[in-house]
């Protein structure tokens, strides 16, 4: 069970750490992906941390966002850097299984409700 916090309505240019609190299942069990998704539009890949937190993968987001993960707390988290308006959507995170980092939505079983994130100009 996943469950995405930290989301809101931001400037043009700002930062946010969106987190990612597991229960349930073991944490370390699973590398976990972040996604996005705009209105009208599919859901992205934005970035994803090993279980072992040794390796991570990212879209095309020059470097502004980071993920990472506690495995003590059971939480990962995404940090967004010099948000942009076109940032905006309702971002996810979810959980695979597989060893490789996936960036591909079928390859992740379980997933939160997702946090919106609103960037002004």
């Amino acid at each position: 069970h996943l469950v995405e916090s930290g989301g809101r309505l931001v400037q043009a240019g700002e930062s946010l750490r969106l987190s990612c609190a597991a229960s349930g299942d073991t944490f370390t069990d699973y590398n976990i992906g972040w996604f996005r998704q705009a209105p009208g539009e599919e859901r992205y890949f934005v970035g994803a941390i090993s279980r072992d937190t040794t390796r991570t993968d990212y879209a095309d987001v020059k470097g502004r966002f980071r993920v990472s993960r506690d495995n003590n707390r059971d939480t990962a988290y995404l940090q967004l850097n010099n948000l942009k308006p076109e940032d905006t959507a309702v971002y996810y995170c979810a959980a695979s299984r597989h060893i490789a980092l996936r960036t591909a939505p079928s390859a992740y079983v379980s997933w939160g409700q997702g946090t919106q994130v609103t960037v002004s100009a």
